[in-house]
């Protein structure tokens, strides 16, 4: 149960413990698992390039493929770990903006989340279509990222 609930934020691995080893491995190291054909292990390469914060700027074309995957896991990730790259990963604007219409409220709210950590002013239009949204989460995040973009 502990790894089900934890899953949304970090991952989970066989043996029902979150996989959070994978936080302090070198960006390229991360940016190569993006690549690997295991949803999980690019779910947890995404993740750990979200901490990386700025300097997995260089990931930004990695990480925006992950939008297609069949695992909400990885989609999340990458939104969130672009929203952690801020500015640079103004690339991404795009598919974040396609993210905003996820089937997955969590996948919604991370995207609404990067766009305005990126300083989306385009997207303004997207996100304001989220003040009806059926998660109050993703609304939540909606206007703060709103609110981020002056709008």
């Amino acid at each position: 149960m502990l790894c089900f609930a934890l899953a949304l934020a970090a991952g989970c691995g066989g043996s029902g413990t979150p996989q959070l080893q994978d936080a302090n491995k070198p960006v390229p190291e991360l940016r190569s698992m993006l690549k690997d054909a295991s949803p999980e292990v690019q779910a947890r390469g995404a993740l750990g390039l979200s901490r990386a914060g700025a300097e997995a700027r260089d990931a930004v074309p990695d990480l925006i493929p992950l939008f297609k995957s069949a695992s909400a896991l990885a989609r999340q990730n990458a939104a969130l770990a672009l929203g952690a790259i801020g500015p640079d990963a103004s690339a991404a604007v795009p598919a974040l903006t396609d993210a905003l219409r996820d089937s997955e409220w969590a996948v919604r709210r991370a995207a609404a989340q990067a766009l305005g950590a990126i300083g989306a002013k385009g997207a303004l239009p997207a996100l304001r279509k989220l003040e009806g949204d059926t998660n109050k989460q993703v609304r939540d995040a909606a206007k703060k990222a709103r609110e981020q973009l002056g709008g």
